[in-house]
Formats: structure tokens, sequence, C-alpha cells
């Protein structure tokens, strides 16, 4: 009996000794409730699907822990401090809408723990010139040059523009509008509508009274059709133009034939199955739909769950190299080294875009990561 509680006594100083292991732990924030829970779904079942493509880093498991926002700025800012003080992660993913995201990336910037955006917003750099925030999608500026683009090649030159009246709705608009500087079109009009309006009539009957060429929707989501459903009641049959936001199933399903032909930019996720062989979004699109079924039971329909994916690889990617430098999950030495790996990504191939990173800019992506899309019988077609 001795000599076995010897033993027992020896086996556990032995794994006493050994290096403890740490997990590495993400903290994710989305909507699962309010208006921007029909996006805020689609992130959190694409971050289960990422979860499910990979769980460990160099034998390191990952931890995952969600929070639902409620579609509220105050609430994310909550959830992230929550996480942060509380579940010690190591790093921020998150969330559904651009005024949420800005206010995770402030208290990121606060406590110094890397953050990855997957809502289009441009974070400054801190007081001291650190920078604890990227950002996945690609700008707005890149993807409604796209659009202004295939404008100008259609003969729209009167453009009324529709858009929510908030940061999204700004962003939407800043980037085509810059487009009149070339001369090819002009904006007629600049109407507003709020995330839980329920009727948008006012506003369509100022933007016909313009007689535009074209209408651009600047909503997202289901909210992105009441603007397309309001004008097929007033009989509007010029062109219609969109945002990578309206990329959804419940888009579709909601504005039903008011939204047959709309073009928008997007990310090339969504028409892997269209897209040509050697393209650099194919594989990773493919293993994306892959896994998306296996954690969700469905098929992938939509672009936004693909960006809470590339976020995971981006966050892999990097964890490799912060490992290497020998800083464990759970420590401050971690989390910087894990933000200056993040920032020193380089051509790393995603669903979305082809990601590189440096400390000078948030932003990660090129024209690589734009594909145009028209919408037929209820299917996005591939429209270079």
């Amino acid at each position: 009996m001795k000599r076995f509680l010897r033993y027992t006594m020896l086996g556990g100083a032995l794994l006493a000794a050994l290096p403890a292991r740490a997990e590495i732990t993400v903290g994710f924030v989305t909507s699962l409730s309010g208006p921007a829970s029909s996006i805020g779904i689609l992130y959190s079942n694409g971050i289960k699907a990422a979860h499910l493509y990979r769980d460990a880093v160099a034998g390191e498991t990952i931890r995952l822990i969600q929070l639902d926002d409620g579609s509220d700025p105050s609430a994310a800012t909550r959830n992230a401090r929550k996480l942060v003080e509380e579940n010690k992660v190591d790093i921020l993913i998150g969330t559904s809408s651009a005024p949420s995201s800005l206010a995770m990336a402030a208290v990121a910037a606060e406590l110094k723990v890397p953050m990855i955006a997957i809502s289009p917003i441009n974070v400054e750099a801190s007081q001291s010139g650190d920078r604890w925030a990227i950002c996945v999608p690609q700008t707005p500026a890149l993807m409604m040059k796209a659009v202004t683009d295939r404008m100008a090649k259609n003969g729209t030159k009167k453009v009324g523009y529709i858009g929510f009246s908030d940061a999204w709705g700004d962003l939407v608009y800043n980037g085509a509008k810059a487009a009149e500087a070339g001369g090819h079109l002009a904006f007629t009009t600049d109407q507003r509508y709020t995330r839980t309006d329920s009727s948008v009539t006012g506003q369509i009957l100022k933007v016909l009274a313009t007689k535009p060429d074209g209408v651009l929707d600047g909503g997202s989501a289901t909210q992105g059709a009441l603007p397309l459903l309001a004008l097929q009641e007033r009989g509007y049959k010029g062109r219609l133009y969109g945002n990578p936001a309206l990329v959804n199933a419940d888009f579709i399903r909601v504005a039903g034939k008011s939204a047959e032909g709309i073009e928008l930019p997007t990310g090339p996720v969504i028409v892997a199955e269209q897209l040509p062989e050697g393209h650099f979004a194919k594989a990773p699109s493919l293993a994306f739909r892959d896994a998306y079924q296996k954690a969700n039971g469905t098929p992938s329909t939509d672009s936004f769950s693909a960006y809470a994916f590339d976020a995971w690889l981006i966050m892999t990617d990097a964890s490799k190299r912060a490992m290497a430098a020998e800083a464990k999950p759970g420590t401050p030495g971690f989390r910087r080294a894990l933000n200056e790996a993040i920032f020193s990504t380089k051509e790393l191939p995603g669903t979305e875009a082809v990601y590189s990173y440096t400390p000078a800019s948030s932003f990660g992506v090129d024209a690589r990561g734009v594909v145009m899309v028209r919408l037929q019988g209820g299917t996005w077609i591939y429209a270079p």
C-alpha cells in the first residue's frame, strides 16, 4: 500500500511539473435577437461551421464563447467587456451591425485585446498609435465602386438613393457618391429610414419624384426589401442596384419578385460553383459550405456566415505565429503577440477575399474580393 501511495505521489509530481495546457479562448458577439438578427443568426451559423472546421491550433484547443447583443450597441459594449474581464478571452470577433461593431472595437482598444470585426467599419488607431481591430469585409468604398462602375456600363446616369439612417446607410451612400466626381452619374436624392420602420412610402415618393434611371438600395437583410416592395407597388420599371448586405435568403424571401434583376457587389463565396477553375476563393468556399452543412444541417445560402468563417481562418492562422513567440494563451503577452500576428497576415486566401494586413490600416482586402451578381428567379447569378 505504501509503495502504491509513493508511486501515486510521484506520478502527481511529474504531472505537476509538465507545462499546463492553455486553450485559446474566443469571445464571439452577434445579434440573435432584434432588428439585426436576420444577419446575426447567419454569423452565428458561420462561426459554428468555423469551429467545426478547425477547433485547435498547434495542439491547443480553441474554446468558443458566444453572446447575443440584441442588436444594441450598448449591449455589444457590455458583452465585449464581460468577455475580456470575466471570461479572459484572447480575442473578440463580432458583430452584426456597424454601430455595435464600433462599440466593441472601442472596448478592444481600451483593454488591449485583438478584435476581428465582421461588419465593415473603419477602426482608427488608439491614442498610443496601436491598432487593435481589423475588419474582414470589403470596404464599402471598394464594393460601391464596383456597383457604380456597373451603373456607368448600363448607362444609368440619374440615381435615387434610399438607405438606413445610420452608419451603414452613410457608408453605402458615401462610397457610391464618390463616383459623381467622374461625371458618369449623379445622385438625385438621399432618402433614409430606420431599421425598425415598417413603411418607406414617403421616402420612395420623393425618390420617384426625381425621375431616376436607377435606384440604389442602401438597406440590409429583410428591412432592405422595403424600398423594393414600395417601388414595385408604384410601378417602377427602372434599374435596381444594391449593396452586399442584401445577400441573404431572408431578403429574397421578403422582397420576392420586387427584387428581380437587382445588381449588386458581393464576395465570391455566394457564387462559388460558378467561379472559374483556379479562382482563389473556390476551394475555401467549397470547404466552408461542407463545414456549414455539417454544423447547421442546412446548406449555406448567404454571404454573411462566410465572413465569420474567414475571421476564424485569420485568427487561427495568426495564432500559429503568436504561439511561436512562446506567449501562452490567456495572458496579456499572448494577446499582444496575437494582435501583431494578425496585422502581419499576408496573402491568406479565404471565401470572400485574399487577406493582407498592415499596422497602417484595419482593412486588408483588394478588388480580388469583389464580384458583381444579379438576382434571377430567386438565385444569385455571377455577372462579371
